[in-house]
């Protein structure tokens, strides 16, 4: 999964990135227009790893992944007329966003609209990336409906269907509502996949403060949406710290647990995305699978030759392996579950999988 870092300039992004991935980007907004890209992967901490680590003993050990992405060269009306060129395109591409606004107060760096104001500020990206999503619609819309009076009746259902489909999104829109609000099913997003709506995708709002006020809050009312909070310049430093050094520095300041990790995995949840694992004395593994995913789906996820030659999948449940001690322990008490191609994986499954290819 790809999120991409957004926000004002002099919000803090490529300080929130620095925390989030132990980079050492140098911080400071872009200069007018410029666009940048900084990429980075990220192991998602998880204790459920951590623990089969310790029962297993595996020769490697492996974690899922992020991957976040700075984007610089965002700036206070860059949308006006719809966000064009290769900065639209990279957002595009991404899986989802993680809004930097700013809650600092600082007079030696400049807001772009002179005061702090999160709320405004999370407003006007958002108006950016509607007005966006409506010029993409208008202009397949007008293609549609060229395509329509060029074939008449012999119009393919596609194409009416299509039509409808554009003219409720307009309609959403133009009322000021992201897209990931209208409801739509899985079915109805997959076709709309291509287009790279902005509004379509999932948003973590992280408001970048400090010791002053710890907690902000602000009102974000929206589906496949979340607000948190992070000292953005605290964190940044403690990650390039080891261990030893972070802990006392932490003590020093409060801080209980470091907030970086929680967006990590507040982001990872974002994605409707779920854990399992494979487990054994070669290697503990963590997977990702969308939830929902049905089990030869999750084994495509290990392998393509998985799902093509799947049979059937031998599921543990990890709580009721780290309470039953053992495999042997799960078995005895008749735990240890085969399962069909019918079978939803749960979060927490750890799957091996039967094939034949």
């Amino acid at each position: 999964m790809k999120l991409g870092i957004i926000g004002l300039p002099n919000s803090g992004k490529t300080t929130i990135f620095n925390a989030l991935t132990r980079s050492t980007l140098p911080t400071g907004a872009a200069t007018s227009g410029q666009f940048e890209v900084h990429t980075a992967v990220v192991s998602v901490p998880d204790a459920r790893v951590d623990r089969l680590k310790a029962m297993y003993n595996p020769k490697k050990t492996t974690y899922t992944q992020m991957v976040y992405v700075d984007i610089g060269g965002l700036e206070k009306g860059i949308g006006e007329g719809g966000l064009k060129g290769q900065f639209r395109n990279e957002l595009a591409g991404l899986d989802g966003f993680i809004h930097v606004v700013r809650v600092f107060k600082n007079d030696n760096v400049p807001h772009a609209y002179e005061t702090v104001d999160p709320a405004r500020d999370v407003a006007a990206l958002d108006s950016e990336f509607l007005l966006t999503d409506l010029v993409t619609v208008e202009t397949r819309l007008e293609r549609l409906e060229a395509d329509m009076r060029r074939k008449g009746r012999t119009a393919e259902k596609v194409v009416t269907d299509e039509i409808e489909m554009m003219n409720r999104l307009k309609a959403h829109l133009e009322e000021e509502k992201p897209l990931r609000d209208l409801g739509l099913t899985a079915e109805e997003i997959k076709p709309l996949k291509g287009y790279g709506f902005l509004t379509l995708k999932p948003v973590l709002i992280v408001l970048n403060t400090d010791e002053t006020n710890p907690n902000p809050t602000i009102p974000y009312e929206h589906a496949d949406s979340k607000v948190v909070s992070l000292q953005g310049a605290i964190e940044a430093e403690l990650s390039q710290l080891e261990a030893d050094d972070a802990a006392v520095f932490m003590e020093e300041y409060g801080i209980k647990e470091l907030s970086a990790a929680r967006v990590i995995g507040e982001s990872y949840e974002l994605m409707q995305i779920q854990s399992f694992y494979t487990v054994g004395e070669d290697e503990v593994r963590a997977w990702t699978v969308r939830r929902g995913a049905p089990a030869p789906e999750a084994a495509g996820a290990i392998h393509s030759d998985l799902q093509k030659g799947f049979i059937r999948a031998e599921i543990m449940h990890y709580e009721d392996l780290i309470n039953g001690g053992s495999e042997a322990a799960l078995k005895a008490a008749g735990k240890f579950y085969l399962q069909g191609k019918e079978y939803i994986v749960q979060d927490g499954d750890i799957m091996h999988v039967r094939f034949n290819v």
